[in-house]
């Protein structure tokens, strides 16, 4: 695993921690406003990745 891959799976983790906690403390909209982070930043690593395989 590179560290490039580590940062990711850390940023995700962490974007789902300020979800759950933003959603259980009762502010639902910003936590449904940071769950679509998550995607992203999937989407993005998926992106990058598939670019340095050329």
């Amino acid at each position: 695993m590179k560290t490039s891959d580590l940062c990711i799976l850390v940023a995700v983790g962490v974007a789902f921690i300020t979800t759950a906690y933003l959603w259980f403390n009762g502010q639902k909209q910003e936590g449904l406003f940071t769950a679509t982070w998550i995607p992203s930043i999937l989407t993005f690593a998926i992106y990058f990745k598939l670019i340095t395989r050329k």
